[in-house]
Parts: structure tokens; sequence; C-alpha cells
């Protein structure tokens, strides 16, 4: 007999077909984010899900699904799992490095040109019917050629970012939770610095780490007040990261120059005074959203979830202590 599983979001054909091979599929294709209790009475009886970062897996849903072997997330971050609560009650959960890492830092770069070159701004300009012609002062931005990158987060994300800096002639500097080997250092052109050097040295500053209790708010208003006032802060990571309250007041009152951001607290219901600032980029959390990216996500959470289910070691495990606290047969 095939295990039972949930897909709770729309995903693309080819993977329901892969899934199909090897599962008896229940799938969300209407594509409606459920309620905590809708979640809980479609996962019933189910012994996996594949799930998205809008699905909050944690021990009270765990304790309702007992059959539950496998949670597959069709993400890099799994802030949305409570991977402690998984790991006492022997369910494996994986999430879906490195397929996603060049189309993030693309996206990063996007933020950071548009805010420099004030794109959102100058496009709202012209849809308007404002524009009367050219003039020397017009729109002026800041150049990003040249100057200097701050990264807050050298995982391979934050790797591709600055990989991208190199032709941009960028001095590029780093801030992260253990320095990386010299070796990398030198291929990537980076200089490790501590947190605080790099908010006061840098023109940009990039965010690219996971959201824990350890980095939530680790950008709030006394870092702002680090920042150069000419700065550009980047958030393309997780919201939670950023205060965004102290960054709705840092970018009012000129405490740094501009942002561009993917991501918010409390998400989709982002800070209202976003919206009445010029000097910020706005994305629906989009950092991995081109097709080929989004298809490889959703294979690798499915091949995650049916190597789970077969009994073996899905290949992007985050918890392999879960395998001791096993409770079922496969």
């Amino acid at each position: 007999m095939k295990p039972k599983i949930l897909v709770t979001r729309e995903v693309f054909d080819e993977t329901l077909d892969y899934l199909a091979q090897h599962c008896e599929v229940e799938s969300n294709q209407q594509d409606v984010a459920f309620s905590p209790d809708a979640l809980a009475r479609h996962l019933a009886g189910k012994d996996g899900v594949m799930c998205c970062l809008t699905d909050r897996i944690d021990a009270k849903l765990l304790d309702t699904c007992p059959q539950l072997k496998a949670v597959a997330n069709i993400a890099v971050g799994y802030n949305n799992i409570d991977l402690a609560a998984c790991t006492a009650r022997g369910v494996m959960a994986t999430n879906t490095p490195g397929v996603l890492d060049d189309s993030t830092a693309d996206l990063a770069w996007a933020l950071m040109l548009a805010a420099a070159r004030r794109i959102t701004e100058v496009e709202s300009y012209i849809r308007a019917g404002e524009w009367t012609g050219w003039r020397l002062k017009q729109w002026l931005g800041v150049d990003v050629h040249h100057a200097t990158l701050g990264i807050i987060g050298m995982g391979r994300i934050g790797q591709a970012i600055a990989r991208r800096a190199s032709g941009f002639d960028m001095k590029v500097i780093y801030s992260n939770r253990k320095r990386v080997t010299a070796a990398l250092e030198q291929r990537l052109n980076a200089t490790y610095v501590s947190k605080e050097e790099l908010l006061k040295q840098s023109d940009f500053v990039i965010l690219q780490v996971p959201y824990t209790p350890e980095t939530h708010h680790m950008i709030g208003a006394a870092e702002l007040k680090l920042m150069k006032p000419t700065a550009i802060l980047i958030n393309s990571t997780r919201g939670g990261v950023v205060d965004d309250a102290a960054l709705v007041e840092a970018l009012g009152n000129g405490t740094i120059r501009g942002a561009g951001l993917d991501v918010f607290e409390n998400e989709p219901r982002l800070n209202p005074g976003f919206l009445q600032l010029k000097n910020v980029v706005l994305a629906p959390h989009i950092g991995s959203s081109t097709e080929a990216t989004r298809r490889a996500m959703a294979m690798t959470a499915a091949r995650n979830l049916v190597a789970a289910l077969a009994g073996g070691t899905p290949p992007n495990l985050l918890n392999p202590e879960a395998s001791t606290n096993r409770k079922y047969n496969l």
C-alpha cells in the first residue's frame, strides 16, 4: 500500500506525477492557504506532508497527526517548522538548499540596484505622466560600482551575492557567525569584520541570515543608527530579522538613505508605514520566484519526501536525530 501524503499548496504537474508514482496524494491545487485547524484535518491519517513557509508545523499539529512520519518543506528556510518537536516525535524534516541560491542572490541585487537608482520612484513618475524632459539634476541616485558592500551572513546565498560584486568592482566585507576559510575569502575577495564595523563602513548592507530567536530584530534602531546616512539596507532573507517599525522610522527621518525589501514581519500584513515612503523598494517575498527555480524546489521537496517514506535517508534531512526516536515502521 502506498503511503498517504498531503501537498499543502499548488505545485507543478510534473511534481504531482512524480509523487503519484510513489504515494497516494491529496493536493491543494486551489492554492488557498490552510488555517491551522484545516491543515490538521487534511493531515489526519497522512504519512507525509509537502508544505510551504505558510504552513506552521508545530507540536500541537504533530500530536493531532500521530501517523505523520515526514515533513518536506518547499524552502531552504524552515522557521515554520518546530524542528525540536519533529525530532522528539521521530518525524523527519527536510528543506531545499542549493537549488535557489542564484535566483535569490539575483533578487537581492535587483533590490539593491532598484533602490540605488530609485527605479520604483521614477517608474511611478513616468506612469503618472509627470515627465516633461531631461534635466541634469533629475532623480539623482547613488553608484553601486566601487561602493562598499556589506553582507551579513556568508552562507551559500551570501557567497553568491559576493561573487556578483566583482563585476561592479565593489569592496566586499562580511560578518558571519563563523569566519569562512581564508581560501574562500580570497575567492570572494571578501574581508571579515564585526557586524558593528560592517554597518559603519558599508554603502549597501545585505542581510542573508536565517530567522531564529538569535537573529530576531538583529537590525533595529541602534544598528540603523550605526549605518551611514547615505547607506541602503537590503533584506531578502526572512521577515523578523529587521525591526520593521524601527526601519520605517529610520527611512522617514533620514537615518539611512533607502531600503529594498522582499520580506517583512507578519507578512503579508506589512507595516503600513512602508507604503507612505518613497525611498523603499517593496517586493512580495519573490526571492526564489523564477519558473526554473520553483520547479526545482518542488521536485527537491518531493524527492526528499519519497525517500523519507521509503525508509531511506532523504538528501536534505534537517534532523538526523529523528531516526532514533522513530516510533513507526516505514
